[in-house]
């Protein structure tokens, strides 16, 4: 198991799925930056958003309230997303899609986290891969960094995507935790143990490289405690599972719940 840490991971959450609800009617039910507002006074250290270009979740248009209320209430505001997603017209008043990089240079979230999806892709399922993606990135990584945010690849737990990040001067990776999800809710525990020892070792090298870490995608109350022992593990970023589980649990407590479970990984 993983080396305990002093303080516990962050917990950032993804507010898609509230924007999809909001979307599925006309009008602003729910509020979104009322949901977000409510989500920080619960104890979220952070707000993800990944804008894509059918803006059928997070709009364009969201990104500049949400970047206020970030600020407002002292918490980061992480912006995921595939760098090369280009500009698109907007449908039903939706408004345009200016581009992944034109919104985080007018809204500067304080993390820009890039992911390889495509833009038909109902989620990330993958990480980029590394080398192959590194001469495309490179730029993007460094105008990033020249606007003054903090990048970070999302990439699958592979000792040569970890090494081809610090290559490319990247701040944080993010590793992909759907496979290790996928085998605990499967019930196949000796490949969730692979899994994990693959997301430590990856984890362990990130750091060891100069690298933040950061995890995500699929974690929930059934597996987050032990993701949360990930040496050197950052932050967490969780949208699907909370969401459905503060159906269940009402808000407070379901984030009293995630929040426990990262609170056993400190010291």
């Amino acid at each position: 198991m993983a080396t305990l840490k002093s303080s516990p991971p962050q917990l950032s959450v993804n507010l898609n799925k509230i924007a999809l609800l909001r979307n599925s009617r006309p009008g602003n039910y729910p509020d979104l930056l009322q949901y977000a507002r409510a989500c920080v006074q619960a104890g979220a250290q952070g707000l993800t958003v990944h804008p894509r270009p059918d803006q059928r979740h997070i709009r364009a248009a969201d990104l500049a309230p949400l970047s206020r209320l970030a600020s407002e209430l002292g918490v980061e505001l992480n912006m995921e997303g595939n760098p090369f997603s280009k500009a698109r017209g907007g449908h039903a008043g939706q408004g345009d899609y200016p581009g992944f990089l034109a919104l985080a240079k007018e809204h500067r979230p304080q993390q820009c986290t890039l992911v390889p999806d495509h833009p038909d892709q109902l989620t990330s399922d993958h990480g980029f891969k590394l080398p192959r993606d590194g001469e495309r990135l490179r730029p993007v990584i460094h105008e990033l960094q020249e606007l003054g945010l903090r990048v970070s690849l999302f990439i699958d737990p592979e000792p040569e995507a970890v090494q081809e990040a610090a290559v490319l001067g990247s701040d944080r990776v993010e590793l992909y935790t759907g496979p290790y999800a996928q085998a605990v809710a499967g019930g196949h525990r000796t490949q969730a143990e692979r899994q994990y020892l693959k997301l430590s070792q990856a984890a362990q090298l990130a750091g060891e490289l100069g690298l933040g870490v950061n995890a995500g995608h699929d974690l929930n109350l059934g597996n987050l405690g032990e993701v949360a022992t990930l040496p050197g593990l950052l932050e967490v970023s969780i949208g699907h599972a909370l969401t459905v589980d503060t159906l269940y649990l009402g808000l407070e407590e379901a984030m009293r719940r995630y929040r426990a479970c990262l609170v056993p990984a400190a010291s």
